[in-house]
Protein backbone atom coordinates (compact mmCIF):
# COMPACT_ATOMS: atom_id res chain seq x y z
CA UNK A 1 0.00 0.00 0.00
CA UNK A 2 1.60 3.34 -1.17
CA UNK A 3 -0.75 5.71 0.64
CA UNK A 4 0.36 7.95 3.71
CA UNK A 5 -0.84 7.96 6.93
CA UNK A 6 -1.75 10.82 9.40
CA UNK A 7 0.72 10.81 11.77
CA UNK A 8 -1.30 12.46 14.97
CA UNK A 9 1.79 12.53 17.11
CA UNK A 10 3.66 14.82 14.43
CA UNK A 11 1.20 17.59 14.75
CA UNK A 12 1.80 20.25 17.12
CA UNK A 13 0.51 19.73 20.58
CA UNK A 14 -2.14 21.41 21.74
CA UNK A 15 -2.92 21.85 25.82
CA UNK A 16 -5.77 19.94 26.87
CA UNK A 17 -5.27 20.66 30.65
CA UNK A 18 -7.48 23.89 31.34
CA UNK A 19 -7.82 23.16 35.08
CA UNK A 20 -4.39 25.30 35.78
CA UNK A 21 -5.54 28.57 34.05
CA UNK A 22 -4.05 28.54 30.65
CA UNK A 23 -6.18 29.56 27.60
CA UNK A 24 -8.94 27.59 25.64
CA UNK A 25 -7.78 28.16 22.29
CA UNK A 26 -4.19 27.35 20.59
CA UNK A 27 -1.29 29.74 20.33
CA UNK A 28 -0.51 31.90 16.94
CA UNK A 29 2.09 29.66 16.79
CA UNK A 30 0.60 26.45 17.42
CA UNK A 31 -1.87 26.92 15.14
CA UNK A 32 0.82 28.31 12.01
CA UNK A 33 2.44 25.09 12.95
CA UNK A 34 -0.50 23.08 12.60
CA UNK A 35 -1.94 24.84 9.48
CA UNK A 36 1.83 24.44 8.19
CA UNK A 37 1.66 20.59 8.71
CA UNK A 38 -1.27 20.24 7.38
CA UNK A 39 -0.52 21.76 3.98
CA UNK A 40 2.56 19.37 3.80
CA UNK A 41 0.44 16.71 4.40
CA UNK A 42 -1.97 17.45 1.83
CA UNK A 43 0.73 17.89 -0.64
CA UNK A 44 2.55 14.61 0.14
CA UNK A 45 -0.52 12.88 -0.19
CA UNK A 46 -1.15 14.29 -3.57
CA UNK A 47 2.31 13.51 -4.68
CA UNK A 48 1.34 9.73 -3.32
CA UNK A 49 2.25 6.90 -5.58
CA UNK A 50 -1.64 5.64 -5.82
CA UNK A 51 -2.70 8.95 -6.66
CA UNK A 52 -3.45 9.61 -10.57
CA UNK A 53 -4.51 12.71 -12.65
CA UNK A 54 -8.92 12.53 -13.51
CA UNK A 55 -6.93 11.86 -17.42
CA UNK A 56 -5.76 8.62 -15.74
CA UNK A 57 -8.85 7.66 -13.95
CA UNK A 58 -11.32 8.57 -17.01
CA UNK A 59 -8.66 5.92 -18.46
CA UNK A 60 -8.82 3.70 -15.85
CA UNK A 61 -12.76 3.88 -15.58
CA UNK A 62 -13.47 3.88 -19.40
CA UNK A 63 -15.49 7.72 -19.07
CA UNK A 64 -14.03 11.21 -19.93
CA UNK A 65 -12.07 14.03 -18.22
CA UNK A 66 -15.70 15.46 -18.15
CA UNK A 67 -17.68 12.82 -16.86
CA UNK A 68 -14.91 12.38 -14.20
CA UNK A 69 -15.22 15.79 -12.81
CA UNK A 70 -18.87 15.48 -12.68
CA UNK A 71 -18.65 12.31 -10.61
CA UNK A 72 -16.10 14.07 -8.57
CA UNK A 73 -18.26 17.25 -7.62
CA UNK A 74 -21.51 15.41 -7.41
CA UNK A 75 -19.12 12.96 -4.54
CA UNK A 76 -19.47 10.02 -7.30
CA UNK A 77 -15.92 9.54 -6.77
CA UNK A 78 -12.89 11.34 -4.72
CA UNK A 79 -10.92 13.88 -6.27
CA UNK A 80 -8.96 16.72 -4.10
CA UNK A 81 -7.95 19.55 -5.53
CA UNK A 82 -4.59 19.99 -7.12
CA UNK A 83 -2.04 22.53 -6.63
CA UNK A 84 -2.64 22.89 -10.72
CA UNK A 85 -5.60 23.15 -12.05
CA UNK A 86 -7.93 19.46 -11.80
CA UNK A 87 -8.00 16.63 -9.19
CA UNK A 88 -5.90 13.88 -8.26
CA UNK A 89 -7.44 10.57 -7.65
CA UNK A 90 -6.72 7.42 -5.30
CA UNK A 91 -6.36 4.66 -7.40
CA UNK A 92 -7.82 2.41 -5.35
CA UNK A 93 -11.25 3.91 -4.81
CA UNK A 94 -12.16 1.88 -8.54
CA UNK A 95 -11.57 -1.47 -6.93
CA UNK A 96 -14.83 -3.01 -7.17
CA UNK A 97 -15.51 -3.58 -3.79
CA UNK A 98 -14.73 -0.15 -2.77
CA UNK A 99 -16.31 2.07 -5.96
CA UNK A 100 -19.80 0.96 -5.21
CA UNK A 101 -19.26 2.24 -1.75
CA UNK A 102 -18.29 5.95 -2.50
CA UNK A 103 -21.46 7.54 -3.82
CA UNK A 104 -23.30 6.19 -0.61
CA UNK A 105 -20.64 7.11 1.56
CA UNK A 106 -20.61 10.68 0.44
CA UNK A 107 -24.19 10.46 0.98
CA UNK A 108 -23.72 9.50 4.37
CA UNK A 109 -21.28 12.09 5.03
CA UNK A 110 -23.38 14.47 3.51
CA UNK A 111 -20.36 15.74 1.67
CA UNK A 112 -18.38 15.35 -1.72
CA UNK A 113 -15.39 17.18 -0.49
CA UNK A 114 -12.57 14.64 -1.50
CA UNK A 115 -10.20 15.55 1.78
CA UNK A 116 -13.14 14.37 3.99
CA UNK A 117 -13.86 11.18 2.34
CA UNK A 118 -10.72 10.54 2.23
CA UNK A 119 -9.68 10.90 5.40
CA UNK A 120 -13.06 9.32 6.49
CA UNK A 121 -11.85 6.17 4.00
CA UNK A 122 -7.55 6.28 5.37
CA UNK A 123 -8.11 7.00 9.19
CA UNK A 124 -8.20 4.31 11.52
CA UNK A 125 -11.65 3.46 13.05
CA UNK A 126 -12.35 2.24 16.72
CA UNK A 127 -15.84 -0.25 15.42
CA UNK A 128 -13.73 -1.44 12.81
CA UNK A 129 -10.95 -2.56 15.33
CA UNK A 130 -8.41 0.21 14.86
CA UNK A 131 -8.58 -0.51 10.46
CA UNK A 132 -9.32 2.39 8.24
CA UNK A 133 -12.61 1.89 6.68
CA UNK A 134 -10.56 1.11 3.51
CA UNK A 135 -8.60 -1.67 5.07
CA UNK A 136 -12.04 -3.22 6.05
CA UNK A 137 -13.59 -3.05 2.58
CA UNK A 138 -10.65 -4.59 1.12
CA UNK A 139 -10.78 -7.34 3.50
CA UNK A 140 -14.34 -8.46 3.33
CA UNK A 141 -16.45 -5.97 5.81
CA UNK A 142 -20.00 -5.31 4.74
CA UNK A 143 -20.28 -2.11 2.30
CA UNK A 144 -23.32 -1.52 5.00
CA UNK A 145 -21.27 -1.36 7.73
CA UNK A 146 -18.65 1.28 6.28
CA UNK A 147 -21.98 3.59 5.16
CA UNK A 148 -23.41 3.04 8.72
CA UNK A 149 -20.27 4.23 9.98
CA UNK A 150 -20.55 7.60 7.68
CA UNK A 151 -23.90 8.17 8.72
CA UNK A 152 -23.42 8.04 12.18
CA UNK A 153 -20.11 10.61 11.46
CA UNK A 154 -21.96 12.41 9.45
CA UNK A 155 -24.98 13.72 12.07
Amino acid sequence: MNTLTFPLSAAPEIPQDKDNGQDYYASAAQTKALLRFGAQYRLQRIQAADMITTDEAATLSGTTRVTMNAWIKSGRCIGVSHLRRGYKLPRWQFEPFIFPVIAPMAAALASTDGWQLLAFLESPHPALDRQSPRTALEQGTPAQRVIDLATAEGH
